[in-house]
């Protein structure tokens, strides 16, 4: 079944030198019983990121304590060299690099109907942690036939935000979110998953600048 092939992680040989990059998508929720996010995350697994980099995949949960505890153990166990974590922007039609994380503001219940305490990712974290990449750089090093690719300091204040938020203060910057737009004749699983692929090889050439 697809659950056993993609959302399996291997979670106890990995270190932090390793090649793994982590690209995680999220399940149906609301108007998405398909969530373009995990649809293009799934291709992205299909066409790899290199010959010289582990590619792993997880689905997450549109649930704030489900997604914290997730990301979490990922960071623990599989210390990654990066996560990409995907999502779907529900009215766009262009694929959105978000730079930072918000810590504050969360007022929209999830598919469980909780809401973070306070409305926060972290009581006592900064209001914003920025990515260790630089996303305009991105848009500008990149070009995806048939969607345009933009650049956001917003992703939103719900699941999405919240993950990227604790992704980057568990991995000390070391993560980046992509919002995608929801599937349609034009905007494919294919395409979107080729476009992931573009977007987080250009990522990686910076990333390894900075790691340098």
């Amino acid at each position: 079944m697809e659950k056993s092939r993609f959302c399996i992680l291997q979670l106890n040989f990995m270190d932090s030198n390793s090649n793994t990059v982590v690209v995680t998508g999220f399940g149906p929720f609301g108007r998405h019983p398909v969530n373009s996010s995990w649809e293009a995350v799934k291709e992205l697994f299909s066409l790899g990121l290199g010959k010289d980099v582990t590619i792993r995949i997880l689905q997450l949960p549109v649930a704030y304590k489900k997604t914290k505890e997730q990301v979490s153990k990922i960071w623990e166990t599989l210390q990654p060299q990066f996560i990409v974590h995907v999502g779907v922007a529900s009215s766009s039609k262009a694929i959105i690099l978000e730079q930072c994380g918000r810590n504050r503001g969360y007022r929209d219940a999830d598919i469980c109907g909780f809401l973070p305490e306070g409305g926060v990712c972290l009581s006592d974290g900064p209001d914003m942690i920025e990515s260790t990449i630089n996303m305009k750089t991105v848009c500008k090093n990149i070009s995806v036939d048939g969607i345009q690719v933009l650049f956001s300091r917003d992703a939103g204040r719900y699941v999405c935000d919240y993950t990227y938020y604790l992704s980057l203060h568990y991995g000390n910057g070391c993560a980046a979110f992509i919002h995608v737009p929801p599937l349609s004749n034009l905007l494919t699983a294919d395409l979107l998953g080729r476009a992931l692929q573009i977007i987080i090889q250009e990522m990686l050439k910076q990333f390894g600048k900075a790691r340098k």
